[in-house]
């Protein structure tokens, strides 16, 4: 069984893609990894300032899916530990706090 993963998928994330490479996510500077939709959002999440794109031949809607997602996951969600800075809180957390 091939157990590669997508090149969005992080080293320290243990989980497997779900689907096809179908977004690209960009961060900040234009530095970029494309994924499927599963580590896109994860990877998404993550970053500060990330984009992301479908791809050429992406489903309808992928990069929606991706960005949707990734507002509810935590940076880093793979990692353990307390988390109450608002760097590492999801986007909806960080909106709830500030009651938006």
């Amino acid at each position: 069984m091939d157990h590669q993963r997508c090149p969005a998928a992080h080293p320290g994330d243990p989980t497997p893609c779900v689907g096809p490479v179908v977004v690209t996510v960009l961060d900040a500077v234009n530095a970029g990894a494309n994924g499927c939709e599963h580590h896109g959002a994860r990877l998404l999440a993550s970053l500060d300032g990330g984009r992301v794109y479908p791809l050429p031949d992406a489903p309808e809607g992928a990069a929606i899916r991706v960005f949707t997602a990734a507002a509810g996951i935590r940076p880093f969600c793979w990692v353990d530990g307390p988390r109450t800075a608002p760097s590492q809180l999801s986007a909806i957390e960080n909106q709830a706090r500030h009651g938006r």
